[in-house]
């Protein structure tokens, strides 16, 4: 693969457990993975930063809803708000919508069960720093594993990001209840986005599926551009 290593930070908050995952799966893609504890009030130097699922701070009072006050998440915003480059995956998106940083919230799955299955996606955008591996109507496969992944909006803001073109995955059959089958968006700017679904257990065939590197590679690729146009 090409060099530089981008640097991408992954966050580990108390209760992240696909930390470990994410860090090993960047490194794979020839990322330089670094991990960031949550009690960082500034980022070191990164190109991208990747917000891991899990349960951070337990999931109590509501997913992300804790997370959301974290140091680290604070650094992250302002990170965004520069044009970093940010991933949000399952809890990791659930904290970007506690945060702003992302529109819509995440609520109990429509069957009131977790959900643990491998789930066909739908590629909606193919040009965002996080699907240019990608091609619109390519159909993903990725596992989910979640209690608390319906996306939900309003009608209004539904119909607001469909036209800005702010959906960038669907789920390609029924999965959790998300409306508009929603399973991922990203920001009126493009450079941060959120996943219910785990590309980064679905990187090496031998798992089932390496559909998920064609999300983080692109990641890679996207943070190693940064880095290079800011050197």
């Amino acid at each position: 693969m090409a060099s530089p290593q981008p640097r991408i930070g992954v966050v580990m908050y108390p209760g992240s457990n696909d930390d470990h995952d994410a860090l090993w799966a960047l490194a794979a893609l020839d990322a330089e993975a670094v991990p960031v504890w949550h009690e960082e009030r500034e980022l070191p130097d990164l190109d991208a930063v990747v917000l891991p699922g899990g349960f951070s701070y337990g999931d109590y009072l509501r997913c992300g809803a804790i997370a959301r006050f974290s140091p680290a998440t604070a650094a992250v915003k302002e990170f965004a708000d520069e044009g970093g480059l940010v991933l949000g995956i399952c809890n990791g998106f659930q904290v970007l919508c506690e945060a702003g940083l992302l529109p819509g919230v995440l609520l109990q799955n429509e069957s009131l069960r977790f959900i643990c299955r491998d789930v066909p996606l739908t590629v909606e955008r193919d040009d965002l720093p996080f699907t240019t591996r990608c091609t619109r109507g390519q159909e993903l496969v990725i596992p989910v594993k979640h209690g608390d992944g319906r996306w939900f909006a309003p009608p209004e803001l539904v119909a607001e990001l469909e036209a800005n073109g702010q959906v960038v995955l669907r789920y390609a059959e029924p999965c959790n209840g998300s409306v508009d089958d929603i399973a991922g968006v990203c920001n009126e700017r493009g450079n941060v986005m959120g996943l219910m679904p785990h590309p980064e257990h679905a990187v090496d065939p031998l798992l089932g599926s390496a559909d998920g590197a064609l999300i983080l590679a692109s990641l890679v690729e996207a943070a190693r551009d940064r880095a290079i146009s800011l050197a």
